[in-house]
């Protein structure tokens, strides 16, 4: 038996919008830190110099306050900048922001690397071996059984195969490895044909002691 199952575009396309989230959350965050709250901080600040003789000095202008969005919508228009309300943007905001950013960077660096790394992975039959996404290796003949009990929700099957009196497993993801299903397939029909089954008399089995 020969096959060669490769990353699947499926899983390419899952990692890529993962990746994009990771990636644009760490966007957004830096935008706010070290773009528009620096700014949005020095439209505050101008604020209040101009609503000076309208609030209190214990007291931070905002939109709640009728005068100060009047005084600020004037302002705005004429010097052609945001008309809403600009808030009060602390170091520490940006300081949160900028850490916010630079967490989801160094996740977005590892999980970037992880999925590289995961390219260089498939999953092998030849002749009579198999050989699994992490490089180990299993003969047909060593394969007694199939979980695919995990099939149906993930496209993951397990070769149950035993080796130096032990029962191990080998995992057989279709989903992340497309045509891997050939290989399961072969196997459980040379399992039905140590048990002297063939798979349709195996399932009608299985049916009646259902």
């Amino acid at each position: 038996m020969q096959v060669h199952a490769r990353i699947s575009k499926e899983w390419r396309r899952r990692m890529f919008f993962m990746g994009f989230m990771i990636w644009g959350s760490s966007a957004w965050f830096a935008y706010d830190g070290y773009i528009a709250w620096p700014a949005e901080e020095q439209r505050y600040q101008k604020l209040v110099e101009l609503t000076a003789e309208v609030v209190a000095e214990d007291e931070e202008p905002t939109d709640k306050n009728p005068e100060v969005e009047r005084i600020w919508r004037s302002h705005a228009e004429e010097n052609d900048l945001k008309t809403k309300v600009p808030k009060h943007r602390s170091d520490g905001d940006l300081a949160g922001q900028r850490y916010i950013a630079g967490f989801f960077a160094i996740i977005g660096v590892i999980f970037s690397t992880w999925v590289v790394l995961q390219h260089r992975k498939s999953v092998r039959a030849e002749g009579e071996v198999i050989t699994g996404a992490e490089g180990q290796t299993v003969n047909f003949n060593e394969i007694v059984d199939m979980d695919r009990s995990k099939w149906e929700a993930k496209g993951i099957a397990y070769a149950i195969y035993e080796r130096d009196g032990k029962r191990r497993k080998l995992c057989l993801d279709d989903h992340k490895f497309i045509g891997t299903e050939e290989i399961i397939l072969e196997a459980e029909k040379r399992i039905a044909a140590q048990a002297g089954e063939t798979p349709d008399s195996k399932e009608s089995n299985e049916a009646a002691t259902g």
